[in-house]
């Protein structure tokens, strides 16, 4: 039953009245919406289909009138009214319309037979004159036109005749003003709209081989008509002449395409003696010129290739007219050459087997590398930036452009260019310029080009660049002077100076009174840079086989008189200016070398101007670097340079150390050396510590190798973060030496603290002043305590073999502990706190560099160089020469000081540099003798017999080695002796140790990183390794001894002691501090790093006693004698006799 109120249930609505009828109002608004847009539509419909029609009427009407027109100019043409306005209206009009139309090749054979020149009869009427010319200029561009499609169709011929007749003054008897005038006005037309522009295109229409053609005598006529025309004063012959030779003589093997007589007559016509007008300030803005635009566009395959025939077609006209040439064209030319050489890529002209410009240079760069031919290498290019967008590829030049470029660096052209130039002042500039951009572009010549001006007129052109450009250029200037300052005289961090306004000033070129004396303004286009870096480049290549007879001047050598001899272009005092600039230069270019590589959006872009030369900043620092290197390598070997010439951080002990004469009191850093020391350890110790490798960049190592842990970097982003290690690493020569010691022991500290289980990697660096003697004792008693230290026991008599046995793969930057087997097989007792080891490696070092070992062989002044025999490259030999690198390494590594001398050459390995001509004298004087001899020889070349071979004597018999490809067949000419000398030297010097060379640093790399020592000459590594061969200082020596037994400072037997060695002789102290510590040198930086310190300890009162010593550690045992007579008596019977060392 259902309930009868059901209230929990909703009824349903039922709507009995029907549908709704209602609209709503937004359906109304859509509606009417969509009507209008139905009207617009509607309406646009009709508008375009009005305009179509509109269109299709007026088609139809011009097609009418054309043909209109058409019909009455054919009808014109028939009756001979070849010049009448209407006639020429029409011919206007129908020949713009119709392209193709053969109405105007009609007209041009009506006229010629009319009669051109009636046409300056109709364009000198004073009624109608005026529009006969507009009329002639419009039919002359459209014959231009029409021959720019194609030079070669039927009326080609009569339309180039007709254009000759109208663009020609005339004869002599058919010139007139009034003619003359009017060609005038019609060149000025078609020059303003293109008229060589389509001229080159009519001539690239024929083809090459196709000197037959009828066309070319008047097409090539139709080049030079202009220059007899055109007034040599006016606008319009300057553009000319830029449009010329942008447009004609860059057409691709112009004299190829021409006939003998028609070559003749352009050749002849040519406007050469006028070149002067292609930078000719009345054509107005030079940036707006065709010649600027030409030069600065993009570089692309197309226009690099246009560029190229550009100079092989001046190389075809100019080279036999230079003598004639006036002294503004002449300067203008090769300033052309040198802005379109500036303007094409390394190698470009070299064809597709070109050498890239940077391998060149590094072959060339004698004194940053030591490679050999002989073995392949693996070679790395680091870039600047990883956005920098590829550069073009190199165009395919044809055989017969490339031959005629090889004119451009030919010997002969060089020396006709220089003849030329010498008696013209104002191509000198230019020639400069010139030189250094032909330099630049072509790598594989530079080195014969160099040659060449280095020795050209006795060095007069290095002189004059020097004398005329650099000295006065305002370049490398108001940084600071070599002469010792205050320490707060220049705040180098911080980069001003109270002596400049900008830490980038010895980059702005500024007018001296040298420059005020040859009449340069500051607006002047002398740019400075391009002579500063050619002389920087004729330098590093001159010092490469310069040797120091002629560096110096000396008036004979080995018996060559000095009028023989070539001399060095430069003045000593010359060359030490040169240096200070570029040194200057080098400073601010590598501490603010973060912004060199991108100038555009750098601090350079406002603050320098951009040098007008082809190199980046970037290349401009490797060339000034390389100069650099070139000049303190020579320095160092000889030094000429003032004291503290080198230095561009200076403090008070900078001059008693450049004079030799330093003392440990003044061996210490001044607050602004420390902050520099500080800045340097702080960004190597961030590369160390940043583990995060780099996804854009190569691995590059500042301070270590790669095994460390250390992040890759970009190039230009190391050098922003780490500028000091980069001066460090490039021009270490502007710090003190005791500086760089002070960071070379701070890198090794580093180095400790990194493999120190007990540090952490990132802890601070040491401070400067801080004892290096007391931080490693304490770092190794650390390391000891830990369980890092390694146990070796030594058999006394097998102190060589046993060392290579147990060290020969140890780990020789942890502590090592020896232990020595007497001869019964006990070991000997004691503890080594490092007087032991010591005493093994003094053992160690006498036997292993003994020259009668067969590994090392010695000079006349006693410095050793691995033994260059055969048997010396062996694998036993070698793993020898690995062995000797470790345990020289641990000395250097450890702070013990080795007695023993290396060559020089031998050095320069280490530094990885070359060695050359003067090096040999040290190895082989008879060899270096006879090598000068024939670099000065003047005789005849064939009666030395001599070929590019050398002959090498092992185990009795003579092998003859070629020095290159098929060297027994190439005599030594004149020519090719310098190259026969630098080949000799570097198989004396190189390639007969390289293997034995590569073997040590191999082994001396694994404790010392290649790059820590790179901050040192091979002299200053020589004292790194030995000691500083200067005076020795008792009262530092003295300050630093420590006393045993009995003893004190104020004992009455050491006060007598002290009071006899103050009467010795220096050779009589150096051989008591042999006598006790087995090292006749004192420590560089004091007798406070004497490891362990100098000890005296009482010996007994026994008067007839003589002292003895342990070397192990330094001590001087020493009986009490009572009388100072008896104690010097003894003293010098003891350190004199070399009876050796008694190891109590």
């Amino acid at each position: 039953m259902l309930p009868l109120f059901d209230t929990d249930r909703r009824r349903r609505q039922i709507n009995l009245g029907g549908a709704s009828s209602s609209t709503s109002h937004t359906s109304i608004i859509d509606q009417a919406k969509l009507r209008r847009e139905e009207r617009i539509e509607h309406k646009r419909r009709s508008d375009s289909a009005v305009k179509v029609q509109a269109w299709w009427r007026g088609t139809k009407e011009h097609q009418r009138v054309r043909q209109e027109l058409r019909r009455n100019l054919e009808d014109a043409l028939d009756r001979g009214d070849l010049l009448q306005l209407n006639t020429l209206r029409m011919l206007v009009i129908v020949s713009r319309t119709q392209t193709n139309d053969t109405t105007l090749s009609h007209w041009s054979h009506k006229l010629l037979q009319y009669g051109a020149d009636h046409v300056f009869d109709s364009a000198t009427s004073q009624d109608t004159g005026t529009s006969y010319v507009v009329l002639i200029k419009q039919i002359i561009l459209l014959l231009l036109q029409e021959l720019s499609r194609n030079a070669q169709f039927d009326g080609s011929v009569a339309h180039l005749t007709l254009l000759n007749l109208l663009l020609s003054p005339g004869s002599k008897s058919t010139s007139s003003p009034n003619r003359r005038k009017i060609v005038q006005a019609f060149l000025a037309y078609s020059l303003s709209h293109g008229y060589y522009s389509l001229l080159a295109s009519a001539m690239t229409t024929i083809p090459v081989e196709a000197k037959s053609s009828p066309a070319l005598p008047p097409l090539v006529t139709l080049f030079t008509l202009p220059f007899t025309a055109l007034e040599t004063t006016s606008v319009e012959y300057a553009s000319a002449i830029q449009e010329f030779f942008v447009h004609i003589l860059t057409i691709h093997l112009l004299p190829n395409r021409l006939p003998l007589p028609t070559l003749t007559q352009l050749s002849s016509h040519l406007p050469l003696t006028k070149m002067n007008l292609l930078y000719a300030k009345s054509t107005g803005e030079w940036s707006s010129s065709s010649l600027a635009q030409f030069l600065s566009g993009s570089a692309t395959a197309i226009t690099i290739q246009v560029k190229i025939h550009l100079i092989s077609n001046l190389l075809a006209f100019t080279p036999p007219r230079y003598g004639k040439l006036p002294g503004p064209a002449f300067a203008a030319y090769l300033r052309l050459l040198g802005d379109v050489l500036n303007h094409i890529p390394s190698g470009a002209l070299e064809g597709p087997s070109a050498v890239s410009s940077k391998n060149r240079s590094n072959a060339m760069n004698g004194y940053g590398s030591d490679s050999d031919d002989d073995h392949s290498n693996i070679r790395v290019t680091i870039v600047s930036s990883f956005n920098t967008p590829s550069p073009p590829p190199l165009p395919v030049l044809d055989p017969r452009t490339l031959k005629r470029l090889l004119v451009l660096p030919s010997p002969a052209h060089i020396l006709s260019i220089l003849e030329a130039s010498k008696s013209l002042s104002s191509s000198r500039y230019p020639l400069i310029t010139f030189i250094h951009s032909l330099s630049g572009v072509w790598p594989s010549k530079q080195d014969e080009l160099l040659t060449h001006l280095w020795s050209w007129n006795g060095g007069g052109l290095v002189r004059e660049i020097w004398r005329g450009w650099v000295r006065g250029g305002g370049l490398g200037s108001n940084i600071v002077s070599p002469e010792p300052k205050a320490a707060n005289a220049m705040d180098v961090d911080s980069g001003a100076s109270s002596s400049r306004s900008s830490h980038l000033e010895p980059l702005r070129p500024v007018v001296t009174a040298a420059n005020k004396l040859r009449g340069v303004a500051p607006n002047s286009d002398e740019d400075p840079w391009a002579p500063l870096l050619l002389l920087a480049d004729l330098y590093s290549h001159g010092l490469v086989t310069m040797g120091d007879d002629e560096f110096f001047s000396s008036s004979t050598l080995t018996g060559i008189e000095s009028s023989t001899a070539h001399r060095n272009p430069l003045t000593l005092d010359e060359i030490s200016t040169f240096t200070r600039q570029l040194l200057n230069i080098a400073w601010v270019l590598w501490m603010h070398g973060g912004d060199l590589g991108n100038e555009s959006s750098s601090s350079f872009a406002s603050s320098v101007p951009q040098p007008l030369v082809r190199f980046s900043w970037i290349e401009i620092r490797e060339k000034v670097t390389r100069c650099l290197l070139a000049i303190n390598a020579r320095d160092a070997r000889k030094p000429f340079m003032p004291p503290g010439g080198w230095l561009v951080m200076s403090d008070e002990s900078t001059m008693s150390e450049s004079n030799g004469n330093a003392r440990a009191e003044d061996m210490r850093l001044t607050p602004e050396m420390a902050g520099f020391v500080e800045a340097a350890i702080f960004e190597a110790q961030e590369l160390m510590n940043a583990s995060n490798p780099s996804s854009e960049a190569v691995s590059i190592d500042a301070i270590g190798s790669p095994r460390r842990g250390f992040r890759t970097y970009s190039k230009r982003k190391l050098n922003y973060l780490t500028p000091r290690l980069g001066v460090l690493n490039n021009i270490p020569f502007a710090i003190p030496f005791h500086v760089r010691v002070a960071i070379f022991r701070n890198f090794v500290h580093m180095d400790m603290v990194a493999l120190s289980s007990s540090h952490s990697r990132d802890t601070p660096p040491i401070n400067p002043f801080t004892n290096m003697n007391t931080f490693m004792n304490d770092l190794r008693s650390s390391r000891a305590a830990l369980g890092q230290q390694q146990v070796v026991t030594v058999r006394r008599g097998s102190v060589a073999q046993d060392g290579f046995d147990h060290l020969g793969d140890a780990d020789l930057k942890n502590p090592i502990r020896i232990v020595f087997i007497d001869q019964f097989g006990a070991e000997e007792a004691g503890i080594d706190g490092g007087g032991v080891f010591k005493e093994f490696f003094t053992s160690l070092c006498k036997e292993v560099f003994d020259t009668d070992r067969g590994l090392w062989l010695s000079n006349e002044k006693n410095e050793l160089y691995p033994n260059p025999h055969a048997y010396a490259t062996e694998a036993h030999s070698l793993s020898w020469y690995r062995f000797i690198g470790r345990i020289l390494g641990k000395a250097m590594y450890e702070g013990i000081l080795v007695d023993v001398a290396f060559a020089s050459f031998f050095l320069a390995k280490w530094l990885g540099r070359q060695s050359f001509l003067d090096d040999l004298a040290s190895l082989d004087p008879d060899l270096y003798k006879g090598l000068v001899f024939l670099k000065h020889h003047t005789g005849n070349f064939e009666d030395l017999s001599l070929n590019f071979t050398m002959e090498v004597e092992e185990f009795g018999t003579t092998k003859t080695i070629e020095l290159i490809r098929n060297g027994s067949n190439i005599a030594v000419t004149k020519e090719n002796r310098l190259q026969y000398i630098y080949l000799v030297c570097h198989f004396k010097l190189s390639k007969q140790i390289k293997l034995q060379s590569e073997a040590f640093f191999e082994g001396l790399s694994e404790m010392i990183e290649p790059k820590w020592i790179q901050m040192f000459n091979q002299q200053e590594l020589q004292i790194l390794l030995g000691g500083v061969n200067s005076p020795i200082d008792l009262n530092d020596l003295r300050a630093h001894t420590n006393y045993g037994g009995l003893y004190d400072d104020n004992e009455p037997t050491v006060v007598a002691f002290w009071n006899v060695v103050n009467t010795f002789d220096q050779e009589q102290r150096r051989a008591l501090l042999r006598f006790v510590t087995s090292c006749s040198r004192p420590p560089l930086l004091g007798f406070k790093e004497l490891t362990p310190n100098f000890a005296i300890r009482d010996a007994g009162s026994d008067q007839h006693r003589l002292p003895t010593s342990s070397t192990c550690v330094n001590l001087l045992k020493l009986p009490r004698y009572r009388d100072e007579r008896v104690m010097r008596s003894k003293l010098l019977q003891a350190i004199m006799s070399n009876a050796g060392f008694d190891l109590s």
